[in-house]
């Protein structure tokens, strides 16, 4: 019996058989060009576990008839990498395929540089971690970066039916039936990773007796235990957190109730009321805002009852917060506003407060002028009284433009047109 795993075994030889990434591998697409053209270059390849990066590698391995090695940045040394660099020397190129390439230390990139310069070596780093992110620039100005996609259920299907079929690398030796309720468990709950799928089918295979005919049948039952609900992709620090908040924040800017609860729910099942609740406060002030101030009330009192209780409670109150944050007019005057009187204070626009302005609670303030005609609101009618408050140089800026998304909004704008109006006759 073959000792390796199903997925390992059915890794693709050539491009031809790679399942999925047809925007990398399709007829006439760049990494089809560059084995077709013979013209390899180094690349990293980006994406979840078990999508084909491996694959790929191997499949440009054997589509080109280069040598292909194998090794990873962590657990392979030095002597390794040299060990590979020696055999290029002999036969012209190597194609190594380098896992969990964001984690090359300084000592291995210094000495495979040259080689990725020469051409000698044509290195396919494998990440889960963005590039852009995680790998050094001097690694990652050499090399092309392809992003991976996510393997749809047809994509899986495919690769499980391929394996029923063959009889070198496969399960072709079996007769085996796989009912259509199992394939689509196979095929969903491994969430886009083919080699979880793969190795659960071969588990099901083996384990399951054959009946008197000699069949191996897969039920939906034998297909739950050898492959259990695989989790949403979701490292807390990889990109996969950062896409699922800033999905969150911008269905709930979008006022898309639905597409927030499902962002929220994937969040909350990966266990992050950290995030969540960082994030559910800046949308409260960043998108819905004046429009609705008392929602940054309501969503910090949710947080603080969902801190309190813990998950799988907690959910409900963060729900609450998430469909009146994604049901709430929606204002980012303030936010808008605010940056704005920042982008003109990084750029030098400013100018020395006023005279009338400045602090006067010290003795000689008067003879510097200090204060002397300031006038204090609360001595006129209303608590407002007309004078200049911005430097000079500026005295004409406007940062605040009030939207009427929300009653409480349009209170505020009334008020600040009339001001705005008094204070244009001040000279």
């Amino acid at each position: 019996m073959n000792v390796k795993p199903l997925a390992f075994r059915m890794r693709p030889k050539s491009i031809e058989e790679i399942i999925g990434q047809h925007h990398l591998v399709g007829e006439g697409k760049i990494i089809d060009r560059m084995v077709k053209a013979k013209q390899l270059s180094s690349m990293i390849l980006y994406g979840p576990p078990g999508i084909g990066k491996t694959s790929i590698a191997s499949a440009i391995a054997g589509s080109t008839r280069y040598a292909f090695r194998n090794l990873n940045a962590v657990t392979n040394n030095k002597k390794d990498m040299e060990a590979v660099a020696a055999e290029a020397k002999m036969s012209g190129k190597v194609i190594l395929l380098l896992d969990e390439v964001h984690r090359l230390d300084k000592g291995k990139q210094d000495f495979l540089l040259p080689y990725l310069e020469n051409g000698m070596i044509t290195m396919i780093g494998a990440t889960t971690s963005n590039p852009y992110h995680a790998i050094n620039p001097a690694i990652r100005s050499r090399c092309q970066i392809f992003e991976l996609k996510p393997l749809t259920p047809i994509d899986i299907e495919k690769a499980l039916n391929r394996a029923l079929g063959d009889t070198d690398r496969g399960l072709g030796q079996y007769q085996v039936n796989v009912t259509s309720d199992a394939m689509e468990h196979f095929a969903t709950a491994a969430n886009g990773d083919v080699r979880s799928s793969l190795n659960a089918l071969e588990l099901a295979v083996q384990s399951t007796a054959p009946n008197d005919e000699g069949q191996i049948i897969i039920d939906l039952n034998a297909a739950e235990e050898c492959l259990q609900k695989k989790g949403l992709v979701h490292d807390k620090d990889g990109d996969a957190h950062y896409d699922v908040l800033s999905a969150l924040q911008k269905s709930i800017r979008g006022s898309d109730v639905n597409a927030a609860l499902h962002y929220l729910g994937r969040l909350i099942e990966a266990g992050d009321l950290p995030s969540i609740s960082r994030r559910l406060l800046v949308i409260a002030y960043e998108d819905i805002g004046l429009a609705n101030p008392q929602a940054g009330t309501r969503t910090f009192t949710a947080i603080e009852i969902a801190e309190r209780i813990g998950f799988p409670e907690a959910r409900i109150p963060l729900a609450n917060a998430v469909i009146e944050l994604s049901l709430s007019p929606k204002s980012n005057s303030a936010y808008l506003a605010i940056d704005a009187a920042l982008t003109d204070i990084r750029k030098g626009i400013s100018g020395e407060v006023p005279d009338h302005l400045k602090d006067a609670h010290y003795a000689g303030a008067k003879e510097l002028g200090r204060g002397i005609t300031y006038k204090y609101p609360h001595d006129y009618d209303g608590a407002w009284v007309p004078q200049q408050y911005l430097p000079d140089k500026i005295k004409k800026k406007v940062y605040f433009h009030p939207k009427t998304t929300g009653k409480f909004e349009q209170a505020l704008g009334a008020i600040y047109e009339k001001i705005k109006s008094a204070m244009a006759r001040v000279k």
